[in-house]
């Protein structure tokens, strides 16, 4: 029987500098996650660990280290993998600070790789930006100009620059050439702070496009810290290329990539690779999501280069593991490689595929353990009991889900902090569960179960049935029995935020440079021009 083991600060660090493969684990909640945490630690909260950790970090022997800042959180996350089929499972010693008391490094934020990679790749190719003044100059003017946002089509929704383009990040080599066929036009990339539109005008700059292009210096924040006003709810986006773009593209893409040592496979190689058992092997499929629903290679998972280059700890949570990359063009595939392969992954481009071989149709499905057996109940049942004293509904989805709208009375808490929200709640009969589908609510009802003597059920179908069958729903934070600590609220999302934040924000991305080189095992190379 495999035990829990601690592992020092040095074991990891020494790990990283080799390249070898480890999964470092944070088990708290993104927003204490967000607010300190070693650069390559990957948030996988305990709350979701089963739901999650299968995809993330595959091998069952891989060298897995869990930690928190003293919850108690990361002992149970050591017992709850060794009992899924983990076999190298060892808690971080000391914990967080443990880590920080030995030296290391600690970051603020999410995504913070990407992030200070492409402030690194600012600072050694002086990637071209103009400021929001300048910009909003030339829109007044109405100069030949193409602004293309390269972040997701939900966030370039919720607020953008005026007349821009939804184009996320791996498409942007891909679609340029018809968004501004003139050479001369002049082309904006941004996203909502600095990182994508850095590494999408890096893309196009690394690629050779004929047209000058720049970076919106500080994206979105850096408009409105200018006192410009931004759009909402824009609805253009990029549309369909011709043959001959897809394959000049797809020429320049190949070259950037080649550039970057990128490896070739074809279906043979990636088989290979994927039974090797002493190494991990993800396959990303980098297309749209629109695209991958029509048709993919079985296996993939969908992942948009532009956000996997961005997020890559999200999908990718073993440092060291090899990625398989694969689009139908040639292009996606080798622009978001050549990234990875600058942000020291051993990447791989996928060849010789064809529309036979996306054989595969829908949603990809995370693999799973066995769901445990819970009683079940439908929603004219919970309806009933509603109207009954004694039944306390617990939704466990997420808390901005939650807010937007939830069954009526119904209380928000965290899977991981049941103890103590159980203080919370008023005296109960009866339980019932649910989330956005009661997946993750039917791991917590296991939970619950071990915590009270009263009976437990789930709401089959989750809220989403619920809400099918057209009953009443309630907004806003009227049951929280828990502080909303699921989610980081980032300072360049949505359209309140304070100024300070935001220029705080920018402050922390400009001295990531700084922070990279006293950690020092980032192990980043930025190709030259």
């Amino acid at each position: 029987m495999s035990t829990v083991t601690t592992r020092r600060f040095q074991d990891i660090r020494s790990a990283l500098l080799a390249q070898e493969e480890l999964a470092l684990i944070d088990v708290r909640e993104e927003d204490p996650f967000a607010q300190a945490h070693p650069l390559f630690a990957a948030n996988i909260p305990l709350s979701k660990l089963e739901l999650e950790i299968f995809a993330r970090v595959p091998r069952r022997d891989t060298r897995v280290t869990v930690y928190d800042d003293g919850e108690g959180l990361a002992s149970v996350a050591a017992e709850r993998l060794l009992a899924l089929g983990y076999s190298d499972v060892a808690l971080l010693e000391g914990g967080l600070a443990g880590w920080r008391e030995a030296g290391g490094e600690l970051f603020r934020d999410v995504n913070v790789p990407s992030k200070a990679f492409g402030e690194l790749v600012e600072s050694v190719r002086h990637t071209p930006s103009l400021a929001a003044e300048e910009v909003q100059a030339l829109l007044d003017a109405k100069a030949d100009v193409v602004v293309l946002d390269a972040r997701r089509f939900d966030e370039y929704q919720t607020m953008s620059i005026p007349g821009g383009i939804s184009v996320p990040g791996a498409e942007l080599v891909l679609r340029v050439a018809e968004l501004a066929p003139d050479p001369s036009t002049q082309v904006i990339v941004n996203c909502a702070g600095r990182t994508r539109s850095i590494i999408g005008t890096q893309s196009l700059v690394n690629a050779g496009i004929k047209n000058p292009v720049a970076a919106l210096r500080n994206g979105t924040i850096g408009w409105t810290l200018a006192g410009q006003q931004l759009a909402h709810g824009q609805q253009q986006r990029f549309a369909e290329v011709s043959d001959s773009t897809r394959e000049n593209a797809a020429q320049q893409a190949r070259q950037v990539a080649d550039q970057a040592g990128v490896l070739r496979l074809d279906r043979e190689g990636l088989g290979a690779w994927q039974a090797e058992t002493a190494r991990t092997t993800y396959l990303f499929d980098v297309r749209t999501p629109e695209e991958y629903l029509a048709g993919h290679l079985p296996g993939s998972r969908s992942v948009p280069g532009g956000q996997l280059v961005q997020e890559t700890d999200h999908v990718a949570s073993v440092r060291g593991a090899r990625i398989v990359l694969v689009d139908d063009d040639g292009v996606r595939a080798n622009m978001s490689a050549s990234w990875l392969a600058q942000l020291g992954w051993q990447v791989a481009v996928l060849d010789g595929v064809s529309a036979s071989d996306f054989s595969e149709h829908g949603e990809w499905q995370a693999p799973l353990p066995a769901l445990p057996q819970v009683t079940e109940i439908g929603v004219q049942q919970l309806q009933a009991w509603l109207d009954e004293a004694g039944t306390v509904v617990l939704d466990f989805t997420a808390s901005a889900n939650y807010v937007k709208r939830h069954i009526p009375g119904a209380h928000w808490a965290i899977r991981a902090q049941l103890p103590a929200a159980l203080e919370h709640l008023p005296v109960a009969e009866r339980y019932v569960l649910t989330c956005g589908s009661s997946l993750l609510a039917r791991f917590a009802a296991v939970d619950l179960q071990a915590l009270t003597r009263k009976p437990v059920y789930l709401l089959e179908g989750g809220t989403a049935r619920w809400i099918a069958a057209d009953l009443p729903l309630e907004s806003g934070e009227t049951h929280l029995a828990a502080p909303r600590t699921d989610r980081y609220r980032r300072p360049y999302e949505g359209t309140d935020n304070p100024r300070e934040a935001m220029q705080g924000y920018l402050d922390w991305e400009f001295g990531l440079i700084a922070q990279l080189e006293r950690d020092g095992t980032h192990g980043f190379r930025v190709l030259q021009g």
